[in-house]
């Protein structure tokens, strides 16, 4: 293009490009295309506007779906930052080194590529990860250690996949004093699931609690996609997969414990409690006590002082409801007398404490307070005992007993209920567990930084309902069979055959009617 130019226009080229990135981008820019090799960079719309994004904004969170060319935009706004301007210092941090060193090369190709005419810096010091331009301005790739980039003033922080790298949280309390005076931040990446920093971020951005200016890229936006390239490229994707590379779903693209489409479901059961009361307001409320059904407690005790909480469930066991729910800090002592109090308001309904630790002093501080409804089982085999039995041996222990054995086996009935729509939740507090409620390897626990005490004291209701208190049920049914059967044997003794005198013909119909109501326990 010089040579149609004189040097006049060459001048106001330079000084229109300087002003206007996407000008600039679009006519002098070149990028590696992997089929047509070295092609014009032709912006499409969305990148035009995360392009007046970058220059309005200090700081910008993307949310995007994979290969948007999201990350060469980057590239090619950097470029210009750096030719255009004295002494910018540019930072990348991505996933993995070799990532942010890509991005690093990616801008030092459009550099060397542009016109001549146009380059008004030229590369002084070049590295591998890292170069300098002789205006002063340069550029480096960095590791996420956590002391990287701390002793540096940055002109611009850029992480790429931000929600895919390890302790996000604790590198940006070095970093972020780094922009204070002055700098800018890019953070762009494909969703993670919850409760990473990346996801806290981009959510308060949309709630404009920070500072962040927030856009999200869906993969239609990009001009050359349609219905039938999305088909063709996730045909053999999971739906994990799918959310988090293509569809921008927080919710569906992590490793939850629970299935996102049960979390979705969740979500839309979640309302504000009918009542909030209690001593510290904490106790939440949907539904009050009905004498027509059956309740559980189960109950979760932290130390008081920590950042875990003490909380429990209140369940209907005929509707499989979660109709109420606690959660605080109150010192033990206070919380056992609330449980007792509760827990009475409920009918004296049954109340299941986990035992760890501090737990047995609670549930041990029910007893002396005449609680006479406390969950107790035999020693290692968890069998559930009765109170009143209990108390007269030796190889019982009251409450339930949260150990690497029987960890698995909870999480795994709480899953379960949920799945197949067994129980019915409306608390927004668990809900929001439930959602940090990740797989750390083979384990299941909350997020770094969260909470599960909630999430647990479910997962303790349900496996309590169905083992112990339906194996218990199981057996008094069984008694009634067997006492029903000695009265009949008392009563009538059917030896006659039929047309002779004391034959009684109603017998085996009323036997047959006795199996027909006591079925489910022959078949179980």
């Amino acid at each position: 293009m010089s040579y149609q130019l004189s040097k006049k226009e060459l001048v106001q080229e330079i000084i229109k490009s300087g002003k206007d990135p996407n000008y600039f981008i679009h006519n002098y820019t070149r990028i590696s295309h992997p089929v047509r090799g070295l092609i014009p960079f032709k912006t499409y719309d969305f990148q035009k506007e995360l392009l007046e994004d970058f220059n309005n904004h200090r700081f910008n969170v993307i949310l995007k779906a994979r290969q948007m060319g999201v990350t060469t935009i980057m590239a090619a706004y950097i470029s210009w930052l750096m030719i255009f301007h004295r002494d910018k210092n540019i930072l990348i941090m991505a996933t993995k080194f070799q990532t942010a060193s890509t991005l690093v090369k990616k801008v030092k190709a459009i550099i060397k590529t542009l016109p001549k005419w146009i380059r008004l810096a030229e590369i002084s010091v070049d590295n591998r990860t890292s170069f300098e331009l002789s205006n002063g301005s340069q550029i480096k790739a960095a590791s996420t250690a956590f002391d990287a980039g701390r002793s540096e003033a940055l002109s611009l922080l850029v992480i790429d996949e931000a929600a895919h790298v390890e302790g996000l949280d604790e590198l940006w309390t070095g970093l972020s004093p780094t922009i204070s005076t002055g700098g800018r931040c890019i953070v762009a990446s494909t969703p993670n699931g919850v409760g990473n920093w990346f996801h806290q971020t981009y959510i308060e951005s949309k709630q404009e609690l920070n500072n962040f200016h927030s856009t999200k890229i869906l993969w239609d936006e990009h001009p050359d996609r349609d219905q039938k390239w999305f088909d063709e490229e996730t045909k053999n994707m999971s739906m994990r997969q799918i959310a988090q590379e293509y569809e921008c779903n927080f919710n569906a693209s992590g490793e939850t414990v629970i299935h996102p489409n049960d979390i979705e479901r969740i979500s839309e059961d979640a309302c504000e409690p009918k009542y909030k009361t209690g001593f510290d307001r904490n106790f939440w409320i949907w539904k009050e006590y009905d004498s027509a059904y059956t309740y559980l407690m189960s109950v979760d005790v932290a130390r008081g002082d920590g950042k875990d909480y003490s909380v429990f469930h209140i369940i209907n066991l005929n509707t499989m409801e979660v109709v109420a729910e606690y959660q605080g800090k109150p010192t033990p002592d206070i919380y056992a007398d609330y449980l007792c109090s509760v827990g009475r308001d409920y009918g004296t309904c049954m109340v299941v404490v986990e035992n760890n630790n501090i737990g047995y002093a609670v549930v041990e501080k029910l007893k002396d307070l005449g609680y006479s409804n406390v969950y107790h089982s035999v020693k290692s085999t968890h069998e559930y005992i009765e109170q009143y039995a209990a108390e007269g041996r030796n190889d019982c222990v009251p409450g339930f007993t949260t150990s690497s054995k029987t960890r698995p086996m909870i999480i795994a009935k709480m899953e379960e209920f949920i799945r197949n729509k067994i129980i019915k939740i409306y608390s927004p507090r668990l809900l929001n567990e439930i959602k940090t409620f990740v797989w750390n390897g083979n384990k299941p626990e909350a997020m770094r930084g969260y909470n599960d005490d909630l999430t647990m004291a479910l997962a303790i209701a349900c496996w309590v309902r169905d083992t112990a208190l339906v194996v218990n049920q199981k057996g008094i049914e069984y008694s009634k069979v067997f006492l029903s059967s000695m009265k009949k044997v008392d009563s009538v003794m059917n030896t006659a055959i039929p047309g002779m005198k004391g034959y009684v013909p109603h017998h085996n119909r009323e036997k047959k009617k006795e199996l027909e109501q006591y079925a489910w326990i022959y078949k179980g």
